[in-house]
């Protein structure tokens, strides 16, 4: 297998050349840094970021009939007051004084008008079957958008009532007030979150380190890139709108990423000043080697990020606008803020060393434990290699089960009030608090012939065992828009509200409102919008999978020069991923950990989760696999066989590897102890993949199939070699004279 002379190719790395540069005008960059930062956060704060309304959240049938109550149903927002007793009816005098009590109370509140009492005749539907339980219904003037702002004085009157009444329960819930305890939950877990992974990382740098300079300087540089990502996130967003969540998944992805491409880039600096070099020539390596790992996992990321555009979902095209330019920020920031920083502090990153770990970090020896295992890997490449695929394979055995849907309210922190209130309200009225609303668009929703479709639908909905009372009928002012709410049964996501959901749209609405000439009938609601949701994703995934699988390959192809090695890196990605969807269907669909993690089982996996997993996970794990290839491929064109870089590469990156996996695990293990059911989600999948990466497959398949395949590894047809090249940079040669780091 041909060698290549590095030293006789021109100087193409950019890597190199930018660590160079900032090294010589080191001021420059440094401040050149800080002024970015300082004017992105005041960019953002002056123009404001562009939220996605809940209409165009949705898509297609769902979506369609979000986007028509929003334009042209003007209703205030409904909310509800549950009234229950475990000992005591409606008809106790008791509990009708309770409820008495309830709507005095209410009518008298301010920003609460239309308040309906359960006693009254034609409200029988706002009772319980086992007549324990009672609805009082009301509404929030004004417009339905803005609600959850005039809210709090009639959820301060239900508190006072159930401090009146505490033989009874007594809790509010509705749109308005779900939505404020979301904003609320949402606030509480991005600061829990920051809070958290801060200290936590930085405790791990300590470690990596044994420094506190040098484990503060990628925390720094992390937090900047993401205070300055979510200042310039205001400008996309007036073009296209951004989900509130970006926040999260944008301080989520900052973190990580921002921390390992310090990381791999300040390790592999002090590595070469441990083997003799000077502060500038270690610097000059580090940029060569490790910076250009930086930009091909950077690239790699953002190139998986764009997959997400595809699927067609306005979320998901802001989850992927806030990753990309995360990564691109914090990948700038290390290609030059970094080695700036580095050069101006030389030997002083070093200051604030911590007894015994600084100089063991110092010495830049071979991880023993790591060493240990891939000797034996090594010693027996097939065996290994069967293990491990046998161990993941069993790991993503229950993705052939995985159920998703939509969390919606009920992802809601179970702590919540509104969460609570909702549990009590399904169980007494089941399918009540999300059922499907049928919006008919008419010339005249109120003519003969539209009425009776509705009359009939409502009968005939009912008729099938499988919606349930009560259904109710509003129509809108100028009389062309009627929205028809049927409770369905089941829980609003599982197998029996699809079936009637499916029973609705196919048979009931065809055979009574869709014959009336000039009609229109869409359904949404829970579960209208997670069916509509999973359905999108079903028939985007193909083309999703292809985008993000074709750009790895080249990118791969065009790093290593190698068919083989963006092949096996694509077939190992694909089975820590499959791993990790499995772990999520174990713990979140069947309920394993509920009592560890704090939450209680929906039975199914969020909807967005399964796409947003794959394209973060395919990119991330793409640092471990860059990082750890290139030094494998710098050894071997150095002279070592395949077994010997493979050995060589992986046990000099186990110690930064092994660090930077900590890193992400505890920044995503963070998210998984949010109340947010969505978020807990993800991070836990997170988490389970990069462990599973950096483990497993690093340290057991991946050299494994190296050794192997052997000089294998290298192929490249002839008929590629016209392809482009992304350089490697001839290394400054140890200097045996200079002077070697304080220790």
């Amino acid at each position: 297998m041909e060698r290549r002379n590095l030293a006789a190719r021109p100087r193409q790395n950019l890597a190199a050349r930018a660590g160079r540069w900032s090294a010589r005008h080191r001021k420059t960059a440094i401040w050149g840094w800080i002024a970015f930062v300082i004017a992105a956060v005041m960019i953002g704060g002056a123009v404001g970021t562009n939220l996605i309304s809940d209409e165009d959240s949705q898509v297609g049938e769902a979506g369609r009939a979000e986007r028509v109550l929003a334009d042209r149903f003007e209703k205030p927002a409904p909310e509800q007051v549950l009234v229950q007793s475990s000992t005591l009816r409606v008809s106790d005098p008791r509990f009708r004084a309770a409820v008495d009590d309830v709507i005095a109370r209410l009518s008298r509140t301010r920003d609460v008008e239309s308040v309906h009492s359960p006693l009254w005749p034609e409200n029988a539907g706002q009772i319980s079957r086992d007549r324990r339980s009672a609805l009082v219904e009301f509404e929030i003037p004004g417009d339905p958008d803005t609600a959850k702002d005039r809210v709090a004085p009639s959820l301060d009157a239900t508190a006072a009532l159930q401090r009146s009444h505490p033989q009874m329960r007594i809790e509010q819930f509705g749109a308005a007030s779900a939505e404020k305890a979301f904003d609320q939950s949402f606030e509480d877990d991005l600061a829990k979150a920051g809070t958290l992974s801060v200290p936590i990382t930085l405790a791990i740098l300590i470690v990596a380190f044994g420094a506190l300079v040098a484990a503060g300087i990628p925390v720094l540089l992390a937090i900047t890139a993401v205070a300055a990502t979510m200042g310039l996130i205001a400008i996309p967003s007036q073009i296209a709108a951004v989900e509130q969540s970006v926040s999260e998944v944008i301080l989520l992805i900052g973190l990580a990423v921002g921390v390992d491409y310090s990381l791999f880039y300040m390790r592999r600096e002090r590595e070469e000043r441990a083997a003799g070099r000077s502060e500038q020539a270690s610097l000059e390596a580090a940029a060569a080697t490790s910076g250009r790992s930086v930009l091909i996992s950077g690239l790699t990321v953002m190139a998986a990020m764009a997959g997400l555009y595809f699927t067609g979902d306005k979320t998901f095209g802001s989850f992927a606008t806030g990753t990309m330019m995360v990564v691109a920020i914090a990948m700038i920031g290390s290609l030059t803020v970094l080695p700036a920083l580095l050069s101006w502090l030389g030997d002083r990153v070093m200051k604030g060393r911590v007894p015994l770990l600084a100089a063991r970090r110092e010495r830049g020896r071979e991880s023993r434990l790591w060493g240990a295992i891939l000797d034996r890997v090594l010693r027996r490449p097939l065996v290994s290699a069967i293990l491990a695929a046998a161990v993941l394979l069993a790991l993503a055995a229950p993705v052939l089960g995985m159920h998703t849907a939509s969390t919606g309210i009920q992802g809601l922190p179970e702590s919540l009030p509104a969460t609570q209130a909702l549990r009590h309200i399904e169980a007494a009225f089941p399918g009540g608090p999300a059922p499907a609303d049928v919006v008919v668009q008419a010339r005249d929703v109120s003519s003969p012939a539209t009425a009776r479709a509705i009359a009939e639908l409502e009968r005939r909905a009912l008729a099938t065992g499988k919606m349930l009372e009560p259904i109710s009928t509003d129509v809108n002012s100028r009389r062309d828009v009627a929205v028809v709410s049927i409770p369905l049964v089941g829980d609003g996501t599982d197998s029996r509200s699809y079936a009637a959901l499916t029973q609705l749209r196919d048979e009931v609405i065809p055979a009574t409102v869709g014959r009336v000439p000039g009609a229109r009938a869409d359904v949404t609601g829970l579960t209208a919008q997670s069916k509509d949701f999973n359905d999108q994703m079903k028939a985007s995934a193909p083309l999703v999978f292809a985008f993000v699988l074709t750009m790895a390959f080249i990118l791969l192809l065009v790093t290593f020069r190698s068919v083989v090695i963006p092949l096996k890196a694509i077939v190992l990605n694909l089975l820590s991923v499959g791993a990790a969807y499995g772990v999520l269907v174990l713990v979140f669909q069947h309920g394993w950990g509920e009592w560890l993690l704090g939450f209680e089982s929906s039975g199914a996996v969020t909807s967005w989760l399964p796409m947003f997993l794959f394209v973060i996970l395919f990119g991330l794990s793409m640092d471990y696999h860059v990082f750890i290839l290139s030094r494998v491929r710098e050894a071997y064109d150095r002279g070592m066989t395949t077994e010997q870089a493979v050995a060589h590469g992986i046990k000099s990156t186990a110690g930064v590897v092994t660090s930077a996996a900590i890193v992400m695990v505890a920044v995503f293990g963070v998210f998984g102890t949010l109340g947010a059911l969505d978020f807990k989600q993800m991070g836990v999948g997170l988490a389970t993949a990069v462990l599973i990466d950096a483990t497993i497959v690093r340290a057991v398949l991946l050299p494994a199939a190296m050794k192997l395949l052997g000089d294998h590894n290298w192929y490249l047809p002839k008929r590629l070699e016209w392809l482009p090249e992304i350089e490697h940079e001839p290394l400054p040669a140890p200097t045996a004279s200079a002077p070697q780091p304080t220790t």
